[in-house]
Formats: structure tokens, C-alpha cells, sequence
């Protein structure tokens, strides 16, 4: 069995984790037929993917994103590219995502000038 461990840092605070979270559950039952379960907490949330050869959890916090996988026999051989995979998925939500909280309020028009 090889293990997957990743943490990430950010300053997204955690409604708007919890949104990106929510996404990547998406994405993995969609692209890999995974099945997700989201377990939300006041602190974290956690969220636990499972399928043929691989489970494992994704913890959200307010500052970070741990995700810790554990790959069967079969899909172990795969580590490398299954990781940079998760690594690439989870790294653009989390840019699309800080460059979202980075953009000003749009303004009210009021018609007054």
C-alpha cells in the first residue's frame, strides 16, 4: 500500500475553504468515480473519498488543507502520478479561489452622479 499525504496552506478562512472543498468532492466523484462524504464541523470539515483502491480524507480548516489517501496494491504502482494529479486539482482551486477573495467588491450603481 503507498500512502499520499499533502498539506496545503492558505489564508481563504473557512466558509470559502469549505467551498473549495465542496468542489474538489465534485470533481474527484465526477473524474474518477470516487464517492464523497462531507462531515462539517465548527473548526474543520472533513471530507472522505473512497473507491476501488484508494479512500482517504481531506480536513479543512480555516488556514490549511491536509489530505491524507492510502492506494491498494494496484493503484500503489501509480503514487507518483495519482499525488501530482490531486497536487494540480487541489492547487488550481485554491488559486482560483484566493484570486476570487483578492478582487474588490463591485460598487452599487446608484444612477447619481
Amino acid at each position: 500500500m503507498a500512502d499520499i499525504n499533502i498539506h496545503r496552506k492558505h489564508a481563504l478562512g473557512l466558509p470559502k475553504a469549505r467551498k473549495i472543498a465542496w468542489q474538489w468532492a465534485e470533481e474527484v466523484e465526477k473524474k474518477f468515480d470516487m464517492e464523497c462524504s462531507v462531515f462539517e464541523g465548527e473548526t474543520h470539515d472533513t471530507v472522505q473519498f473512497t473507491r476501488s483502491g484508494v479512500n482517504g480524507e481531506l480536513t479543512v480548516a480555516a488556514d490549511h488543507f491536509d489530505l491524507k489517501a492510502q492506494l491498494g496494491f494496484l493503484l500503489g504502482a501509480f503514487s507518483k502520478t495519482i499525488e501530482s494529479e490531486i497536487l494540480k486539482n487541489l492547487d488550481a482551486l485554491l488559486e482560483k479561489g484566493a484570486k476570487a477573495a483578492a478582487r474588490p467588491a463591485a460598487r452599487k450603481a446608484t444612477g447619481k452622479k
